[in-house]
């Protein structure tokens, strides 16, 4: 004979596997800590800086 299924179960069970997997997504996306979020912003304004320290022509004003 077969097993019994509880659909509702089943249902209930389905929806929060599915919530597992959004949830492990949404700490991997945004997860970080200030220290690593304060050390990618430092980086990109080093490369910003390294960048216009080394410009050869005279600097625009907007």
């Amino acid at each position: 004979m077969a097993e019994i299924v509880n659909l509702r179960r089943a249902r209930k069970d389905k929806a929060k596997r599915e919530a597992e997997a959004e949830a492990d997504a949404n700490r991997r996306r945004f997860g970080r800590t200030r220290v690593e979020k304060d050390a990618d912003r430092d980086a990109a304004d080093r490369a910003v800086r390294l960048i216009d320290g080394k410009r050869l022509g005279p600097e625009k004003k907007d």
